[in-house]
């Protein structure tokens, strides 16, 4: 199973998405792509560890702010070593959160419009074949970043639009997308209009 939990800063999508993990399996893998440039960024990345070690629930933590693909790729053949799906003793892997490896991605893509949009094409083809290879359950958070003011800079326009494009990419491929709002989610694939 596929599921993508979407929604603004601070909308509870990431707590959303650590619950429903915790209540349908025995352990998890965390994937984090979080890099701290800053205090601030340290100290929020040391709150949410803090917070998984305080849960009770066994996580294993993996730090992966480029190489997403290859990371799932690795989960997904190990899960023999990691439990017995048929019981509920695999792990389910959470991502959290694909816009921010879409802006390590981005910041590393060297100089360049042209160059940039390149890396982020084939980075995120590689992370779409990786998700819809995975074997195991996957929970990927994302935010939505295209409903606010339009970004004043070139490079705030290119990472919002290739965010929604991530966003649009993935959840075609997931079997459900919750979008959080107000700490309230909302399950939006089984009330999709098909035209």
């Amino acid at each position: 199973m596929k599921i993508l939990v979407t929604g603004g800063a601070r909308s509870g999508k990431s707590t959303f998405a650590e619950r429903w993990v915790m209540k349908h399996a025995n352990a998890a893998c965390y994937i984090a792509t979080a890099q701290a440039f800053d205090d601030e960024m340290r100290a929020r990345i040391n709150l949410h560890r803090l917070q998984r070690e305080q849960s009770g629930f066994a996580w294993t933590t993996h730090e992966a702010p480029l190489g997403l693909a290859e990371l799932l790729h690795d989960l997904g053949e190990r899960p023999a070593e990691q439990g017995d799906p048929a019981d509920g003793t695999l792990p389910i892997v959470l991502v959290d959160c694909l816009t921010l490896w879409l802006s390590n991605v981005l910041l590393g893509a060297g100089d360049g419009p042209d160059a940039a949009e390149a890396v982020l094409a084939r980075e995120i083809e590689r992370l779409v074949a990786a998700v819809e290879a995975f074997p195991g359950t996957l929970v990927m958070v994302t935010n939505e970043v295209g409903s606010g003011i339009v970004p004043e800079y070139p490079l705030g326009r290119l990472y919002r639009d290739w965010a929604g494009l991530l966003n649009r990419t993935i959840a075609s491929i997931t079997d459900q997308v919750f979008l959080v709002t107000a700490g309230i989610p909302i399950e939006l694939k089984s009330r999709e209009y098909r035209l």
